[in-house]
């Protein structure tokens, strides 16, 4: 998978933010868009980094019993009749 299409998954959970720590290395930082929880990863590869960053999301992603952009509230039935 390319990494403009790695970085746009993670664009729709997080906001980002990139910076270059010292001696080249990058930071990006993430920030959930719905629970405001942060997570940071380094590395000197831009590759690498949206890497890391993917792979957080996928992990994020399974750990969410209801899954991306589903509503969370009771289950409906469809065989219940009002």
């Amino acid at each position: 998978m390319r990494n403009t299409t790695k970085l746009k998954q993670i664009l729709l959970k997080y906001d980002l933010a990139l910076s270059m720590e010292e001696e080249s290395f990058l930071k990006m930082t993430l920030v959930d868009k719905t629970t405001g929880k942060m997570e940071s990863f380094e590395h000197a590869s831009y590759s690498q980094l949206i890497s890391k960053g993917y792979s957080y999301l996928m992990k994020a992603l399974k750990t969410d019993p209801e899954g991306p952009g589903k509503k969370k509230g009771p289950a409906m039935d469809c065989r219940t009749r009002n």
